[in-house]
Formats: structure tokens, sequence, C-alpha cells
């Protein structure tokens, strides 16, 4: 075994082998995590000291910081580590999957899908915020399953899978920009705001159906990772191995479908977490691997940061979320396909 990993055996007979610098990795951006939410629930317009804060979360703060804090803005803050935790996975899978770093569910369509799913209902339905999420929910699963149809021949090719997303992608953005035009003033102005992605007003509502889809996915995808991991070596490495390869690649990509359209669904469809946060929690682990709980909690940082930045670095002005990480990961992504050029894999 190598010297900087050790191998964990737990209850029922399962064994994980964990990797020094990962685990390090790991400890460190869920510390960074933690210190990032505490700064922006205490962050507003009535600002909280951090002390403050933590002594409210357990319970003995005042009553004004115990509203602020709990009622006002934890809701927010907790949608946005699920949100960005969920991304963060999904992309991991999709990138293992797909053996391509650009194979993130902003590129393969099913963020949006979820956008036609609660844009229908919007223009067309008049509906209210749970009827738009249940849509969201509803078009990014119908998207990814028609995107996983179309790619399969006799097996999921990596690039196949791209090109058929990218190729949805640009379909769904026509029908999109078609259902704003039929809007009204009033249904085309809320749905160009949940086209952004914002963590805006988010309360409880938001919270605890995201959180139970995470607390379902997260074991089931992490269960997989040894499968996954096996998987990148390609699909006959795999079956040698024992793994039944096709099962797996759907379980885990319908796994990674549901975390997506269940995070479009709280805030919209943020762009960009999916894609950035595995490459970068691979980078800071340099492990093999799809690292899913290093990008899940590389997820969770990046947008705890853009939302900190949506908020504070511009002024009197705050922006969706949504145009934070657009901007940043639009950099990001010149970047990616500037490094795979010089690299000779594009």
């Amino acid at each position: 075994m190598n010297a900087k990993a050790r191998r964990l055996n737990l209850p029922g007979g399962i064994s994980l082998r964990v990797e020094r610098r990962a685990l390090g990795v790991g400890v460190l951006l869920a510390v960074a995590a933690f210190a990032l939410a505490v700064l922006l629930i205490g962050t507003g317009d009535f600002q909280i000291a951090p002390w403050d804060v933590v002594q409210t979360l357990m319970g003995n703060g005042s009553p004004a910081n115990d509203f602020i804090v709990n009622d006002l803005r934890l809701p927010r803050v907790l949608v946005a580590l699920l949100v960005g935790a969920a991304l963060g996975m999904a992309g991991a899978v999709f990138q293992s999957v797909s053996r391509n770093p650009l194979g993130s569910p902003d590129l393969l369509g099913f963020g949006y899908g979820s956008a036609v799913g609660a844009l229908v209902v919007i223009v067309l339905f008049k509906g209210g915020a749970t009827e738009v999420a249940a849509g969201a929910l509803l078009g990014g699963v119908l998207a990814g399953v028609v995107v996983y149809l179309l790619a399969y021949k006799r097996g999921i090719n990596g690039y196949r899978l791209v090109l058929v997303g990218i190729g949805a992608s640009a379909m769904l953005i026509a029908v999109i920009q078609y259902l704003i035009t039929k809007a009204q003033i009033f249904e085309a102005t809320r749905a160009t705001v949940w086209l952004t992605g914002s963590l805006a007003g988010r309360d409880w509502a938001q919270v605890w159906p995201l959180l139970g889809v995470c607390a379902v996915l997260f074991p089931v995808i992490l269960a997989q990772g040894r499968a996954l991991r096996m998987m990148e070596m390609g699909d006959d490495a795999a079956y040698a191995l024992g793994v039944r390869v096709e099962r797996t690649r759907l379980l885990l990509m319908l796994g990674a479908i549901l975390l997506t359209t269940a995070a479009a669904a709280a805030a919209g469809p943020i762009s960009f977490v999916a894609l950035a946060a595995p490459q970068l929690a691979r980078r800071l682990t340099r492990s093999p691997g799809a690292n899913l709980l290093s990008a899940a909690l590389m997820g969770s940082v990046l947008l705890l940061v853009s939302d900190w930045a949506s908020q504070r670095a511009f002024g009197a002005d705050q922006l969706p979320v949504g145009v934070v990480t657009g901007l940043v990961g639009g950099v990001y992504l010149l970047w990616l396909l500037v490094t795979e050029r010089k690299a000779g894999r594009i």
C-alpha cells in the first residue's frame, strides 16, 4: 500500500483507502466552509461578530441575534452549502464518467433542462415557488435521460456524451428564448431572475428538500467511489476487476442528474461550480480518481465565496450569485481550454 495512504476498516466489512493529503485537504476545505458560513451569517446591514454567530447557533444568542441568524440568514447559507456540495459532487461524477474535464452538467444540458421545466411552469401555468421547483426537477431529469439515451451506443463514450450534451444545450437554450418571448412582462422578469441563479430570499422551504436529496444521494454516490475509480482505467479493466460497468455508470449518472436538478430547483441554474470544483479539488489533493468528497467541499467553498462577493464586492449593488459564478467560471473555462490545448488533449 502507498505509504501516504491508510486503509480504514469500518463496521460491516467495509474497507476504505484514505490518502493522507486528500484527507488533509478535505479537513481544510471543511474548516474553510464553516468559517465562510459564519462570516456570511454575520454579514449584512446588521453586522454580527463571528463569535456571537457561533454562540447564537449553539442556542446562546440574544433574541435579536437569534431571529437574524436562525430565521433570516442561516437558511440562505445552508442552501449555498448544499447547492455547492451537490454541484461539486455531480461535476466530479460526470467528469470521471466522461473522462473529460469539460464533462460538466453546465455543458451537458441538465441545467438548461431544469430551466425549461421551470419556465414552462412560470410562463404557461403561472405556478408558484413550489411548482417552479418541481418543474425544474422534472425538466432536468428528462433532459438527463434524453442525453443519456442519445449518447448510448453499446455503452457511454465520454466525448460522445459531451457532444450530445452540447447539442442538447443549444436546443434547450432556443426553447428558453422562445418561452421568454412568449411571456408577459411580469413572467419574463421572474423567469430572467430565476435563470440567473440566486440565493436571495431562500428560506427553510428550500433547505429541507435539498437536504433530504443530499442525505440520500451522497452516501449512494460515495459508496460507488471505488468502482468509479476503476472505471477510469477503462471499461475492460473495470469488467475484469468485477465492476458491473453499465449498471454502475447508470446509477452514478442518475444520482448526479438528481443532485444537479435539486440544486437548480433550490437556487436556479448556478453555472460553472460543477465545472470548476472537481478540477480544483484534484489539483489540491494531487490524487487520481474523482475525489468526490473533496469536490463537494470545494463546491461549497466556491459558492460561499461567490455569495460573499455578490453581497459585498460591488458596493451598494448586490448581484445574484449566478452572475459572480458566471464571471469567474468564464475565466476558468478559458484557462482550462488553454491548458488542455497545450497538453494536446484538444
